[in-house]
């Protein structure tokens, strides 16, 4: 590219949409993203763009590394109707005095038009990074990671526009930027009110991983659907549609399980499926235990269940009487020892008709387990053995159990199946790789994934509102299921979907009662 950032052809040319675009090159699209900033509490929204322009200046040149280009100069496209408004307080978890000082914590969405080349016309999202606190900080250390590092390179930065050719997917980049997020990672652990606090170390990151989400028109506005008829009609499993549900260790440092924040967003999950579906039934715990009865302060409790389990941990509630508090921690803690790291079975009965097909007997199953960590194999047999596969945990930087690395083509069915990787920046770790490495890729695969951080909390209730409505029957759009997850949306896209055929004009599928 031989013309500056700042050089322009004249004024606005009109907007079209991608039928009216000719190009034997390009095809457009729609173009969004989002970041945060913090500022002082109490900044007005004028104080609050102009922290987040220097962040959306920045995407310009991550984009332009990747042969896209978007329409907005200088990427200064920001709504402040877009603002997600938190008050935080900021704190240095390793100053043991440190009494933190109260912040502003602003998501926003940036919305833009863009061209992309040809090449990518079948890709919905890129995995890429903005300047957090744009490019005039840390610009050596940006300059040596992030560019080409040559001439041309340190005299933009010298003359202040390295924004324009930071490149974010550059080897020694991403390096840096995992090496940042290790960092945060281990300070956001230290923090004693995890909802309320922010690390120092997270409000002065140099580099913002983020996902740019490039959508057609009918991606945009029309709805898209998973592959409902082929999921109905059995995949891995003959008769059976198994959701894998695999709910990883939230606590940086190991701790029994009722201690765990991933214990509880479990039991949350199951008990939203099981509100809406109550006719699920424990069918199989792997290996065998049985929780169905424990001795707690002399006294012998039996005929245990779930929906026990989901009342004591998710709501205080539902406890044997006479016991004091010791004993109510106690038998928590007993239950959830039984249940760490063991597969769950839950079936489900109903019939199946597709299409003009007589009704057909039909399972339900999710199989499902808490005490996932580093090891790799709960999530080899969870992409195995199940058609829909759902994972709230840690990402590991993209190191952990999920790297690609861990898989081959024959640790996947040939059947369809989506992978919904509920985890920090799940985009950037694991979206590209493994539509390479299933069989058939898109046409077989659709991938959940996050662009940016995504919260622990109501992580649980987010997946259980997943799995509720993609099994009420209804055959909902990827539209409404991710809206009924919008609590935690963390850039949250979908990808694999373009080319999916199932539409519910086109192929009736309908659920019964057995």
């Amino acid at each position: 590219m031989a013309l500056l950032a700042g050089c322009s052809a004249g004024g606005d040319e009109p907007v079209v949409d991608e039928d009216d675009l000719t190009s034997l090159t390009a095809r457009q699209r729609l173009l969004s993203f989002e970041g945060v900033v913090y500022v002082d509490k109490g900044a007005s929204n004028t104080k609050i763009l102009e922290a987040a322009h220097k962040q959306t200046q920045t995407a310009f040149g991550a984009l332009l590394a990747q042969d896209v280009a978007a329409r907005s100069r200088e990427m200064q496209n920001v709504d402040p109707a877009s603002f997600k408004k938190r008050e935080v307080v900021v704190v240095d978890p390793n100053v043991a005095s440190d009494a933190g000082k109260p912040m502003l914590e602003v998501k926003y969405t940036y919305n833009d038009e863009a061209v992309i080349p040809i090449a990518l016309a079948r890709h919905t999202n890129l995995s890429l990074a903005l300047l957090a606190r744009g490019s005039q900080h840390m610009i050596d250390t940006v300059v040596a990671a992030c560019t080409k590092n040559d001439k041309e390179a340190r005299d933009e930065a010298r003359d202040g526009l390295l924004w324009y050719s930071f490149n974010p997917a550059k080897a020694s980049c991403r390096a840096a930027i995992d090496k940042e997020q290790r960092v945060i990672d281990a300070d956001t652990s230290k923090l004693t009110d995890k909802r309320a606090m922010v690390a120092k170390s997270r409000v002065e990151r140099t580099f913002l991983p983020t996902a740019m989400r490039l959508a057609r028109a009918a991606t945009a506005t029309n709805a898209t659907y998973p592959e409902y008829d082929k999921l109905f009609s059995g995949g891995v499993e003959p008769g059976v549609l198994t959701i894998a549900l695999v709910n990883g260790r939230l606590a940086h440092d190991r701790t029994e399980a009722n201690k765990d924040d991933g214990y509880y967003e479990w039991m949350d999950a199951l008990g939203v499926v099981f509100e809406t579906h109550p006719e699920f039934k424990l069918t199989k715990i792997e290996p065998a235990v049985d929780v169905s009865t424990v001795t707690v302060e002399g006294k012998r409790l039996e005929n245990l269940g779930f929906k026990d389990f989901i009342q004591w941990k998710v709501y205080g509630t539902g406890f044997p009487a006479g016991l004091s508090a010791a004993g109510k921690n106690e038998l928590q803690a007993k239950i959830a020892n039984k249940l760490d790291g063991k597969w769950v079975t839950f079936e489900k009965k109903v019939k199946v008709a597709i299409g003009d097909a007589a009704p057909n007997d039909f399972t339900l199953r999710l199989f499902t387990m808490f005490g996932a960590d580093e090891n790799p194999e709960p999530h080899r047999l969870a992409v195995r053995k199940a058609d829909v596969v759902i994972y709230n945990g840690h990402s590991y930087i993209g190191y952990g159990p999920l790297d690609p690395d861990n898989f081959r083509p024959s640790s996947f069915p040939g059947s369809y199946q989506l992978f919904w990787f509920d985890s920090c920046v799940s985009y950037n770790y694991y979206e590209k790789d493994f539509f390479t490495l299933k069989q058939g890729g898109s046409k077989t695969l659709d991938i959940i994934t996050n662009g940016l951080e995504a919260p622990e909390y109501k992580s649980g209730e987010a997946n259980g509102k997943f799995i509720a409505k993609f099994l009420d029957g209804s055959m909902p759009s990827y539209q409404t299921l991710l809206a009924l997850a919008r609590d935690t949306d963390s850039l949250r896209v979908v990808d694999g979907e373009i080319d999916n055929q199932y539409h519910p004009s086109r192929v009736k599928v309908r659920l019964s009662a057995p």
